[in-house]
């Protein structure tokens, strides 16, 4: 289901009901529905230790399906929910990393996008540069990088990752809590048993060295 990377300018397509509609393509936790729920209608991840708001508009995402993009995923930073590395996503780096993308209204993607940079929902982000270019800075700190990955069915795949590369990146190790939500979303999207996907995130820079597949598998039960 994925589309090559397209970076040409445009608007968002309209939904029937007059909202502007756009993927929003998830690479770490929210690749589990559950989890993305909490950025939705507002709550606490299980085994997460942050309460989120919410969006102002709470309805379900309107289509979910797996798909892939092209680069990495890394984990980095220290996550205020997790206790260990976030999931960033690199696309220069060689390699195919799988997601789950989300048909959401606009206002829906901006308020997940200022939950995951510690803002408040609230305001609608402006597209036009991401669309045109493929990429924008909202800002200097994890998840600011707004990419525009592609288009599917009429409208744009659109993702955030820190502005730096796993290259530069101050690479930490993931949490348990975190990495069984990311094997549930795997499960989930994409029907990965718990060694294919224990394989993958092991493998992962910033959880390679630090967890084995072994490690990985047991934990996903």
């Amino acid at each position: 289901m994925r589309e090559p990377w397209s970076g040409a300018a445009g608007r968002a397509p309209v939904g029937r009901n007059g909202a502007v509609l756009v993927w929003y393509v998830a690479y770490g936790s929210n690749l589990h529905a559950a989890r993305l729920a909490c950025y939705l209608r507002g709550g606490r991840p299980n085994g997460g230790a942050h309460t989120y708001p919410g969006c102002r508009d709470r309805s379900p995402a309107r289509r979910a399906v797996a798909t892939a993009l092209p680069g990495t995923l890394y984990f980095a930073g220290r996550s205020l929910t997790w206790g260990g590395g976030s999931a960033f996503y690199d696309p220069s780096v060689r390699g195919e990393v799988p997601c789950r993308a989300y048909l959401l209204t606009v206002g829906q993607f901006s308020d997940i996008a200022a939950q995951e940079m510690r803002r408040s929902p609230g305001a609608d982000l402006d597209l036009t540069r991401v669309l045109a270019e493929g990429r924008t800075a909202l800002g200097p700190g994890r998840y600011e990088t707004l990419l525009h990955v592609g288009d599917l069915d009429g409208h744009p795949l659109l993702t955030f990752t820190a502005p730096w590369g796993a290259a530069g990146a101050d690479l930490n190790a993931p949490a348990a809590a975190y990495l069984r939500t990311l094997g549930a979303g795997l499960a989930e999207s994409h029907a990965w048993g718990p060694w294919r996907t224990a394989g993958y995130l092991a493998t992962r820079p910033g959880a390679a060295g630090h967890w084995t597949p072994g490690a990985v598998a047991a934990l996903l039960g």
